[in-house]
């Protein structure tokens, strides 16, 4: 645990952070929203933390800030791991993507977008997963109903939509004859 500490404290010098212990005995790092992209790259290519585990976010509600953005990173080398958090504001959540450093990371930031409603900036593909994606709502934020959100709403206008693309299709049909 020591040697992973001051691995990470040395790869991150110069950068504004606060290094701590988790409960789970875990190293955290917390650093500026501004600054996750930065802190991310050094602990990549400083500490050989080559392998991402998640994307993920907290929320804090009806704290602000509101969120906190969550990235988890293993070394294979070191046979350790870090955790890496940010406090992002209730409006307008944003923070640059790390998929440029761990391509693997795009659909985890996918899904914390759905479910959190978090901007990764920069991301190429950013857009629901689970959800679809007229859905006007973010499912694991805690203001969000526990009896869900008009769950036939979203039927209903599918359904519209297929009925007059139907009607249009029949008009031409007839139309052609």
């Amino acid at each position: 645990m020591a040697h992973t500490a001051e691995r990470i404290a040395s790869a991150l010098e110069g950068l504004a952070h606060e290094l701590s212990t988790g409960k789970d005995g875990m190293c955290s790092v917390r650093v500026a929203a501004s600054d996750v992209h930065e802190c991310v790259l050094r602990l990549r290519d400083r500490a050989q933390f080559e392998t991402n585990t998640f994307v993920t976010a907290i929320d804090h509600f009806p704290k602000e800030p509101r969120f906190e953005g969550l990235w988890q990173f293993m070394s294979v080398a070191h046979a350790d791991r870090v955790r890496v958090s940010a406090l992002l504001p209730g409006t307008e959540p944003k923070v640059a993507s790390i998929v440029d450093l761990y391509p693997g990371a795009a659909y985890a930031e996918r899904e914390s977008f759905d479910m959190f409603g978090i901007v990764y900036v920069g991301h190429a593909d950013l857009k629901r997963l689970l959800m679809p994606e007229n859905y006007d709502h973010f499912p694991l934020r805690k203001d969000f109903p526990h009896h869900g959100i008009e769950p036939d709403r979203l039927y209903r206008e599918w359904d519209r939509r297929r009925r007059e693309r139907a009607a249009v299709s029949d008009h031409s049909e007839i139309a052609d004859q």
